[in-house]
């Protein structure tokens, strides 16, 4: 029987939309204005602008992009999108709130606390207390088995002050983000804090690991995982050093592995000279990781610790070494889960899915003799939610994002319409 193509489990006006999206994010000729339109919508405070209060406006969004790459604006939209994605074959979704800040050179320069008085209150009162109840409602709107995505800029000035600085939470912070692991480890839907831009990551990676310390104490199975962008040339040392700090503390280190968002924004020297160098980083720690072992990338002078892995990837040929060294014996039992984001990627993902169904008709022996279904890593999509408004910072970053990885988007592209075609020449009996 011919290999069925992959894109066919997705709907026609997914694959359409992609084509739509890919074409334009692979045009030198249209992205440069589509980004100014969005960058527009991002930051402009006018009424005419906001998609929140501009019905028309809000209509084009929400059947283009927002549908093509967001969950919902509540709870209805976004468990109808999020049961669609399980219904295709996905394990889950990473779940995102999509409310964040990212940073001009200017603004990080003159950031200043904001813990004190009047300002304090208001920042607590419009910031963080927004911020914390879209998380937890979030968790809330999550089934067992998905993710959810914590970005910490989300929870405003002071937040981003206390990260700049490598300061502890702030009182009021502290407890929001109490009560907010409490809940995803009643709920046992793990957090991943997100990696942003430079000047906060090392206060994000000291508060990853801080909460790691306190709620990953289940073996080979965490609650908390934190973020490490394959882009950066210091990854590999940070990674490892957190690596160590588990194995020496005893609990279990998560790790979310990207190759990196930031890239129009994070300073040019910290980021790896070539796209072949950020390959061999990704796949290298990959290796390591999947394996628990230490290799010619990650390297320290302790015993591997138990790990829980999910892999970002939209580069097949990383998923598919993933997949390969996964089902290794040496890999049993490793917690992996492999995940692209909504709206991008799909040839990537629809492999994914066509591998695990093949993998569940398949058996091997295990250690008795008896016979087993062969495991995959776990496939999922990372999608955000919130009002039209609220994410278009975030689909400007996934605008951005694509700008710099044209070759990927243009097979994307490819991929869309090959599948476009395919469905046109069944319509007319040619397949």
């Amino acid at each position: 029987m011919p290999k069925p193509a992959p894109l066919s489990v997705l709907p026609l006006a997914t694959v359409l939309r992609t084509l739509a999206s890919t074409t334009i994010s692979s045009s030198r000729i249209l992205l440069p204005p589509s980004l100014a339109i969005m960058s527009t919508l991002a930051h402009s405070n006018q009424s005419l602008l906001n998609p929140d209060k501009n019905p028309f406006l809000r209509w084009f969004l929400k059947k283009t992009f927002y549908a093509q790459f967001c969950a919902g604006e509540n709870g209805v939209e976004v468990r109808r999108t999020v049961d669609g994605l399980r219904g295709l074959g996905f394990s889950g979704v990473i779940l995102g709130y999509a409310r964040e800040v990212v940073l001009t050179d200017a603004q990080t320069r003159d950031l200043s606390a904001c813990d004190e008085g009047p300002v304090a209150e208001e920042c607590i009162r419009n910031e963080i207390t927004p911020w914390a109840a879209g998380t937890k409602e979030t968790l809330r709107l999550a089934q067992p088995g998905d993710f959810v995505a914590v970005k910490f800029s989300g929870a405003g000035r002071q937040a981003l002050y206390a990260l700049k600085n490598r300061l502890p939470p702030p009182q009021h912070l502290k407890n929001a983000l109490d009560e907010i692991c409490d809940l995803a480890v009643e709920r046992d839907v793990p957090l991943l804090f997100d990696a942003e831009q430079e000047a906060i990551q090392a206060g994000i990676d000291d508060w990853t690991l801080i909460y790691q310390r306190k709620y990953n104490t289940k073996p080979g199975h965490a609650i908390i995982y934190g973020t490490y962008q394959a882009y950066l040339k210091a990854t590999p040392a940070v990674l490892g050093s957190h690596l160590a700090v588990a194995s020496k503390e005893g609990f279990t280190l998560g790790v979310k592995l990207v190759r990196g968002a930031y890239l129009g924004s994070d300073p040019r020297h910290i980021i790896h000279d070539t796209k072949a160098d950020t390959d061999a980083a990704y796949d290298g720690i990959a290796s390591s990781l999947i394996r628990r072992q230490w290799g010619p990338v990650l390297q320290q002078n302790v015993a591997f610790p138990e790990v829980s892995i999910i892999m970002g990837s939209h580069n097949l040929e990383s998923v598919c070494k993933a997949r390969r060294i996964r089902a290794s014996p040496e890999s049993a039992g490793t917690e992996l889960a492999i995940a692209q984001l909504q709206g991008m990627a799909d040839e990537v993902s629809c492999e994914l899915l066509v591998a695990r169904q093949n993998a569940g008709l398949k058996k091997k022996k295990d250690s008795l003799g008896e016979e087993q279904p062969c495991e995959a890593p776990r496939a999922y999509k990372y999608i955000v939610w919130g009002t039209t408004k609220e994410c278009m910072k975030y689909l400007l970053r996934r605008a951005h994002e694509n700008k710099d990885a044209v070759s990927r988007t243009m097979s994307g592209r490819d991929a869309a319409w090959g599948e476009v075609k395919r469905r046109a020449k069944a319509i007319v009996g040619l397949a």
